[in-house]
């Protein structure tokens, strides 16, 4: 071979391996820039990746399910590196619903209300033959609804009276008799006003009693959210030291509107000291009213009733109790009847709050509570919702029990 020849070789080689280098770094790059927007994509769409709220990112990069009250604290990118975790914030303080909005809201849900006693009647009014037959199965209706012998008889007997004297058997015109009558036998002239204002210089002490399965306990936090729709200072104390979380529960209510709790640091603590010590705090901090939450107990129980009446004689060693409610489930009937009698004795009930009355088929129980204990009813709890607790209307209860 020439050396011309050999030289030429010697070029096609070099230009080969030369085209084959910059084909590889070509690609190399490609392949780089590649990887990279992959890289951001991922990235990018992890930084759009939120936590909801309820929940709290562990350190995998994915959301676990959190308690009441937990709070989401960012981004999953926030959780890179293992060492450095972000605080949750204080909780957010709610604002309560107002008084005039859950007055609304009572007169609504009532007037939907299709109670058993409005329902009964109807069918008994719209009859026509009003013998004394009719007259009894209207009264064993009265009965049913937990009206009592007594205001069942009153309001049988007057309606019987009317008929009579006026001629007149239309079942509009009978019915509007009745609802005057209801309406005079819930008593509205009674005060239901809640003690809440601070009186000569000292905070308003409610106490709040019942039997066991009331929602005693959460009838205060919702009563807690009342006043302080209404612009009250209020300050809880857990004096139930006998079940493991109602401390724990009623601190939970408190907290949510920013109302403190004075509670015990044991389980098992004397109540009487907590509720004294609930109220001096209190007096201190010149707050508005203190609430004080006490251990539901069995009516029928000597000891426990004595108990309860020795946390009352405790607390007013400083200061006197303003209100005494005892909380009754309507649920219960008449004997929610004997409940509320002998806690008035022991305690001086000076008001009662009715919960779970959700339909009015046993509200008739509101007429035999006043007229036995000579205490109005002052609020009513009508659902699960923390706002689901207003102030008691007579007329608007009396329309609800008669469909009108």
């Amino acid at each position: 071979m020439s050396p011309a020849a050999s030289v030429c070789q010697t070029d096609d080689v070099d230009w080969i391996l030369n085209d084959l280098w910059a084909l590889i770094s070509v690609v190399g790059v490609l392949l780089v820039a590649g990887v990279l927007a992959i890289v951001g994509l991922v990235r990018g769409g992890s930084r759009r990746r939120r936590v909801e709220p309820g929940t709290r990112p562990d350190l995998r990069g994915a959301p676990t399910e959190g308690g009441e009250g937990s709070t989401a604290v960012g981004s999953v990118d926030t959780l890179e590196r293992p060492d450095v975790l972000l605080e949750p914030g204080p909780p957010s303080v709610e604002t309560p619903e107002s008084t005039r909005s859950r007055l609304q809201r009572l007169r609504s849900r009532l007037a939907r209300s299709d109670s058993a006693l409005s329902r009964g009647l109807l069918a008994l009014l719209q009859g026509g033959q009003l013998d004394e037959d009719t007259w009894d199965d209207v009264e064993s209706t009265l009965l049913a609804a937990d009206l009592g012998v007594e205001a069942s008889s009153s309001l049988v007997a007057r309606l019987k009276e009317r008929v009579a004297a006026e001629g007149v058997r239309d079942e509009a015109t009978m019915r509007g008799w009745l609802l005057e009558d209801l309406h005079a036998e819930l008593q509205p002239q009674l005060d239901r006003r809640v003690a809440s204002s601070r009186v000569e210089g000292r905070p308003a002490v409610i106490m709040v009693v019942g039997v066991n399965g009331t929602g005693k306990t959460t009838t205060i936090g919702k009563l807690a959210r009342v006043l302080v729709a209404e612009d009250r200072d209020v300050m809880l104390g857990a004096a139930d030291t006998f079940r493991a979380a109602a401390a724990d529960q009623l601190e939970t209510w408190g907290a949510r509107v920013g109302v403190p709790t004075v509670r015990s640091d044991r389980d098992g603590a004397d109540p009487a000291s907590v509720a004294f010590q609930a109220v001096r705090e209190a007096n201190e901090a010149e707050a508005d009213v203190v609430i004080l939450d006490t251990a539901g107990r069995l009516h029928n129980k000597t000891d426990l009733m004595n108990e309860l009446a020795k946390v009352k004689r405790v607390v007013e060693k400083q200061s006197p109790i303003d209100e005494v409610l005892l909380v009754l489930d309507a649920t219960t009937g008449q004997n929610g009847m004997r409940q509320a009698e002998v806690f008035s004795e022991v305690v001086d009930v000076s008001g009662i709050v009715l919960t779970k009355l959700d339909g009015t088929a046993k509200g008739g129980i509101v007429v035999a509570v006043q007229k036995a204990l000579g205490v109005p009813v002052k609020l009513v709890g009508l659902g699960e919702g923390p706002d689901d607790l207003a102030p008691f209307e007579p007329k608007a209860f009396a329309e609800a029990l008669l469909g009108s």
